[in-house]
């Protein structure tokens, strides 16, 4: 009886999901350690502004060398990482050894900011 309840536990909650994109485990060992070798970081990102207000929706991420990794997001971006201007800012990352992952969504007024966005970056 213990037994089979600690099966049912063990296997609920593991179900797809990959981590945090850009700033996954995964991620940030295989092409962040790659990219550091060449010195390089890439960076993604795409912004919707929301109708009738001022107010985007932005998802970014970047991957690659620790110092070139927070450059390689969106300008509308920069300094927002970990930030609190916005109504809503999730921001993760990580850092192994040379390499970074970033992943950023936020929610807000972001200047400079255009209508519709597909922002790709290599540094």
């Amino acid at each position: 009886m213990v037994e089979e309840r600690r099966r049912r536990y063990w296997s609920r909650g593991r179900r797809g999901g990959c981590g945090c994109g850009c700033a996954s485990v995964v991620v940030v060992l295989t092409a962040g350690l790659l990219l550091t070798l060449f010195n390089a970081a890439v960076g993604i990102g795409v912004s919707v502004r929301v109708p009738l207000t001022e107010i985007n929706l932005t998802l970014a991420g970047s991957v690659g060398k620790k110092e070139k990794a927070a450059e390689a997001l969106p300008p509308y971006v920069h300094g927002r990482l970990a930030g609190n201007q916005n109504f809503v800012n999730q921001s993760n990352t990580l850092t192994i050894w040379v390499a970074e992952g970033t992943a950023i969504i936020l929610v807000g007024q972001q200047e400079g900011a255009p209508l519709i966005d597909l922002h790709l970056e290599a540094r």
